[in-house]
């Protein structure tokens, strides 16, 4: 096992740089606002050769005891509760504050290996910007900059020095990447929690609760995932806060970087524009998609009948996923939607053999020949393979580049069709064949 290295502190100490640091990755996201962070937040680092799991936290209000702070805390005090180490940050250049105290409090309690890290110390004399610290109890201070790297090394060696070399993890190696997108409270962190059995991010009753993309590995029927619980989106026009154009960036590079998307929508809302929107970019992307349609227990047939009669009108270019309703509160319909998750990455990375393609492509233009364009009609000659997640068929022939895009639907149908594609998108590529007398001079 990983020995685990947890990053406790108050809020806009560095937790999240030194994380980006320790992880070589910019995962999380870094603004000089305070509250950004706020689920647990998971990434691999290693040390020469010992790997070790960092994860950082949220501002850690202890004293708090309702609202969204005080779910924050919990959150902080499960991932201490996982730490076989905890490192403590606090900002060297504010020096000692009672919300530092409080913290401390806290962890000397813990029974586990505490190291002050005093952040921000570039430029400062060392001695002077620890000595403070040294009124915490917890043992020597370590000057440290997270954004310029100056004394990361030494206090990681020490946070590790413990532990023996692990075998290295190979989880993500065959790990499919799973990101849950929707809009603001459609129940994304609900679904992530009722998964793994346990409150593994905030799952709150107000808009805009989860504000990074937060990665779980999760292990469900011998096959292993990677979950990226993202932020909701809402209408460009309706982003003020700084923060949520972060979160909005970062949900949408979760979505490229995934293997399969689920895409929720709130059976109890108005299926909106909001929701085609974020379909759209998923399908633009070439992102293997499955559609929740969460919180359908409770409604009666009338309110599912048209419903279902909304989704069918506004999300009808989404024709190729499979749509589920499930209630991620109450654990309804979840084992067929990850079934879908499996025949939807199956379809995306599946090897086409060029002879069928060839085949299913002269048996499409035998029932349905390319329109004219001017005098000419183009002719596909053969087809081939040219990438997965998503497919992509590549088509050569005569003046194939003149092909329309109702045409290329008509393929795109038959393909799917033909080799049972379900749950990815597709994408047809033509290369127009050179003309060898083209560019030859006219004998004289």
């Amino acid at each position: 096992m990983k020995p685990t290295i947890v990053l406790v502190g108050r809020p806009n100490v560095g937790k999240s740089t030194l994380f980006n640091r320790l992880t070589k990755s910019r995962d999380a996201i870094v603004a000089d606002l305070p509250g950004l962070t706020r689920d647990r937040h998971y990434g691999h680092g290693k040390l020469g050769k010992k790997p070790f799991l960092v994860v950082d936290t949220g501002g850690f209000e202890p004293l708090v005891k309702d609202g969204i702070l005080h779910e924050m805390a919990k959150q902080t005090e499960q991932a201490i509760a996982e730490a076989d180490a905890v490192i403590f940050v606090v900002d060297g250049r504010v020096g000692l504050t009672p919300h530092d105290k409080e913290i401390a409090n806290k962890l000397r309690c813990i029974g586990r290996p505490v190291l002050v890290a005093v952040n921000k110390a570039e430029g400062l004399n060392a001695g002077m910007v620890e000595a403070d610290f040294h009124a915490l109890g917890l043992g020597e201070p370590y000057a440290i900059s997270a954004s310029h790297g100056e004394g990361v090394r030494g206090l990681i060696e020490l946070a590790l020095e413990s532990f023996p070399e692990p075998e290295d993890d190979e989880w993500h190696s065959d790990a499919i990447r799973v990101a849950i997108v929707g809009r603001p409270n459609v129940g994304k962190s609900t679904l992530v929690n009722t998964l793994l059995g346990e409150e593994r991010v905030i799952a709150f009753d107000a808009p805009g609760t989860t504000r990074d993309s937060i990665e779980i590995d999760f292990e469900r029927d011998g096959r292993k995932y990677v979950l990226v619980d993202t932020a909701g989106m809402r209408k460009r026009g309706k982003v003020f806060e700084a923060i949520e154009k972060f979160s909005v960036v970062k949900t949408l590079q979760s979505i490229e970087d995934a293997n399969v998307v689920i895409l929720m929508v709130d059976a109890r809302a108005d299926i909106s524009d909001q929701d085609a929107h974020i379909a759209d970019f998923i399908v633009q992307s070439g992102r293997a998609l499955v559609v929740a349609v969460n919180k359908w227990d409770g409604l009666d047939a009338y309110v599912r009948e048209q419903t279902r009669q909304i989704l069918q009108r506004k999300l009808k270019f989404l024709d190729f996923a499979k749509f589920h309703f499930v209630s991620a509160l109450e654990n309804v319909g979840l084992n067929n939607l990850f079934r879908s998750v499996d025949s939807a990455y199956a379809a995306a990375m599946t090897k086409l053999s060029t002879p069928r393609l060839t085949r299913v492509l002269a048996d499409a233009i035998a029932r349905q020949a390319p329109p004219k364009h001017g005098l000419f009609r183009p002719k596909p000659r053969y087809a081939h393979q040219g990438g997965s997640n998503p497919p992509i068929i590549v088509i050569h022939g005569n003046a194939v580049d003149q092909i329309g895009d109702s045409y290329r639907r008509y393929l795109e149908h038959t393909f799917r069709e033909a080799f049972k594609l379900q749950g990815t998108p597709l994408r047809i590529q033509f290369v127009a064949g050179k003309n060898p007398f083209a560019e030859k001079e006219p004998r004289r």
